[in-house]
């Protein structure tokens, strides 16, 4: 059964700790020492890299854009993906203070998860569609579907609406009780309700990774004209999308694992272990990594941005 909405009772097992044994003591330090190193790899490296080639597929479609007066759908969408992932990466600066928590009022904590829920909404869902588009491309438009791809504002202005109200959810399964205290702030808040983290999965794993692999699916089994281009020409001509799509599907099932083992925490009125927290942290971590990596594969692998 599922925990009542006052989640005041939580805090992070490293903030209340009982050692009974000097091991356990040398095992809580090890697990800081281990989250910290996470954190300074990922901020000296993953960071810079991640903001830079961001900025250099900014400015590639940019340019394409002034000199050709239009854009193509792909295009629009992997500007659409890599707009919501250099947000992402800003977000991610919260990470700094790891091993501690970033210290913010929970209507502040509320508002950063907003809008990290709402790029990573946003991110799931448009990679879903430069997957469809890509489909479309292999096979000859016939349906009512081809026909919304082939107004991209549309469906971009769809994506965005749909994770508006998405995380719109998540910020009332946060909860306003107590907007004014002082807390420790990660991007999914520890004081949500479990509710939270089962939105999350469903929505932002789940559905998303189903889709991916149904268009994964029909590109492989599905049986092509005679004039469509060979399977390894398609995918050697568009590689970005797909590697892009297995590298979220990884990073993504690591950091949702997670999420449902703190759910299932939370419903047994609990906040796990240290050895827990560690993974969390860990998890999270990577799922910001994998914004970075999503951003070098588009500028190393898709055409324009060559």
């Amino acid at each position: 059964r599922m925990t009542s909405h006052n989640m005041t009772w939580i805090s992070y097992p490293s903030k209340n700790l009982a050692f009974i044994s000097p091991e356990e003591i040398e095992a809580f330090i090890a697990s800081q020492n281990i989250i910290s190193r996470f954190m300074h790899c990922y901020i000296a490296f993953f960071v810079p890299t991640g903001l830079i080639t961001g900025t250099c597929i900014l400015i590639v479609f940019i340019k394409n854009y002034l000199q050709y007066k239009t854009i193509e759908n792909l295009d629009l969408f992997l500007l659409h993906f890599t707009i919501s992932n250099i947000i992402m990466i800003f977000l991610s600066f919260t990470v700094i203070s790891r091993p501690d928590y970033l210290q913010a009022t929970q209507l502040t904590c509320n508002v950063l998860s907003f809008f990290f829920n709402f790029s990573y909404f946003n991110a799931q869902y448009v990679l879903i569609l430069t997957l469809l588009i890509l489909l479309l491309k292999r096979f000859p438009p016939r349906t009512a579907l081809s026909k919304a791809t082939q107004r991209p504002m549309l469906c971009v202005g769809f994506v965005l609406t749909y994770s508006f109200c998405l995380s719109l959810t998540e910020a009332v399964l946060v909860g306003t009780d107590n907007y004014h205290l002082e807390t420790d702030c990660q991007l999914d808040p520890l004081f949500a309700r479990p509710e939270y983290e089962i939105i999350k999965f469903t929505f932002g794993f789940g559905i998303p990774s189903f889709l991916q692999i149904l268009c994964i699916a029909v590109l492989f089994a599905k049986e092509v004209p005679a004039e469509a281009p060979a399977l390894k020409l398609h995918i050697r001509t568009y590689p970005a999308a797909y590697i892009i799509s297995i590298t979220i599907f990884i990073c993504h099932l690591f950091y949702n694992i997670m999420i449902l083992f703190r759910t299932t925490f939370k419903s047994q009125k609990s906040a796990g272990t240290p050895k827990n927290e560690l993974v969390m942290n860990i998890a999270e971590i990577v799922l910001f990594c994998e914004s970075c990596a999503s951003l070098l594969f588009i500028l190393c692998f898709h055409k324009p941005c060559k």
